[in-house]
């Protein structure tokens, strides 16, 4: 491994290429203590890694615990919501692995989580309302692909989504149904 100090420092920002060809002359060992750097650097990298090598009982509630923190914050102490804070989980873990059966938990448990905060306490943010119906659509298609067993399950959580989703506002509920029907799902009574 090349001491930093004798590098010729390039002029722009570096990217992948420039770290890919600097991996080139790690052996095993240096290979190992740079992912235990890494490791140690943060929290995400670990989830990051315990996912990726299916590391601990549930992979997925790291992230699920970020997903609530930001759709369902503890109003009492005046904690803020963040959409983009709240997505940004489910995009790691399709980096870290990308599961189909993990997606569609994350997708589902976010769309859990929203309905359920708006329901109980009202939003007025129609970015945080389209954000939702967004992620409902993506569910809704992620478990499609997903073999029957596992697809029964999310479809009785999603339906409850889209009946909680009746009563929040911004047309959520009217978008619901025709997500819904547009996948070839019946709605009672219809």
């Amino acid at each position: 491994m090349k001491d930093p100090s004798d590098m010729t420092i390039k002029k722009g920002k570096p990217g992948w290429r420039d770290v890919k060809g600097a991996l080139v002359d790690f052996d095993r060992a240096g290979l190992l203590a740079l992912v235990q750097d890494l490791y140690a650097a943060s929290k995400d990298n670990q989830v990051f890694l315990h996912a990726r090598f299916g590391l601990g009982e549930d992979a997925l509630e790291p992230y699920r615990v970020v997903i609530e923190r930001w759709l369902c914050p503890d109003v009492y102490k005046n904690q803020d919501y963040s959409v983009a804070k709240a997505k940004k989980p489910i995009a790691d873990y399709k980096k870290a692995i990308g599961l189909p059966a993990g997606l569609a938990e994350l997708m589902v448990f976010y769309c859990e989580q929203a309905t359920g905060f708006s329901a109980e306490f009202g939003l007025d943010d129609e970015a945080y309302y389209g954000a939702l119906v967004r992620m409902f659509e993506q569910a809704l298609t992620i478990v499609a692909g997903l073999p029957e067993p596992q697809r029964a399950s999310f479809l009785e959580r999603l339906a409850v989504v889209r009946a909680i989703g009746q009563n929040v506002g911004w047309g959520v509920g009217e978008e619901f149904d025709a997500l819904w029907r547009r996948a070839g799902l019946e709605i009672d009574g219809s």
